[in-house]
């Protein structure tokens, strides 16, 4: 059965947001399943992340493209077998805050690195897993920047994941312009939803989106 869901969009889209509220949603309808994140997901998933997204204290703001693509895939390949296809065999819905499109978006589009490859190498590291479906969290670079410095600026615990937040206004058009690509190119499995509304207008969308996707697929 079809049970993995993805959310994807820039930063700032509040798709990390939703991803929460969507578990308390599935709580209600008392389905199983579990919340997970990429990278991270898995306790080496999560030492990657912080080389991936955080400047400090690893000095990764000069990573090669090359360098980033491959941490992601190392994190994806322990995260599908630890955790995902495992919960996807005790019959959970697994809600998962980015995976495979991302890399296509921000180290394909966003990078420039050959797309081709990026999915050779996705399918070897993922085991040929895809989602099942995809809700696309999409609205302007400038509001979405905006929204992720504000998060980044009223963190006062945890070191800010800022690495990718501070490249240039190109880069994160061109990570925008990828995922609207993909959707373009696989209509059945993404659904895009506007994310410039208000937290709970959004929520409201995603739960009807939820609602017919596992009343048809679970």
């Amino acid at each position: 059965m079809k049970r993995f869901i993805t959310f994807e969009g820039i930063e700032g889209c509040g798709k990390s947001t939703q991803v929460k509220l969507a578990g308390d949603y599935l709580t209600e309808r008392h389905i199983p399943f579990i919340v997970t994140e990429e990278p991270g997901g898995t306790h080496i998933g999560r030492r990657v992340r912080e080389m991936l997204l955080n400047k400090a204290p690893y000095d990764s703001a000069g990573m090669h493209a090359e360098t980033e693509l491959l941490l992601f895939f190392a994190a994806r390949a322990q995260h599908v077998r630890e955790v995902i296809r495992p919960s996807l065999k005790e019959g959970k819905v697994v809600l998962c805050d980015r995976f495979s499109d991302a890399t296509i978006a921000y180290q394909g589009f966003g990078r420039g690195l050959d797309i081709s490859l990026i999915r050779l190498i996705n399918d070897f590291s993922s085991g040929g897993l895809k989602p099942d479906f995809t809700l696309l969290f999409d609205l302007p670079v400038e509001m979405g920047l905006k929204r992720a410095m504000e998060r980044i600026s009223s963190n006062k615990v945890m070191p800010a994941e800022d690495r990718f937040e501070g490249e240039a206004l190109a880069f994160h058009s061109r990570v925008r312009e990828g995922y609207l690509s993909l959707a373009r190119i696989e209509p059945d499995r993404f659904q895009i939803v506007d994310a410039s509304k208000d937290i709970e207008a959004i929520r409201h969308e995603v739960c009807v989106h939820l609602s017919q996707f596992t009343s048809e697929r679970l």
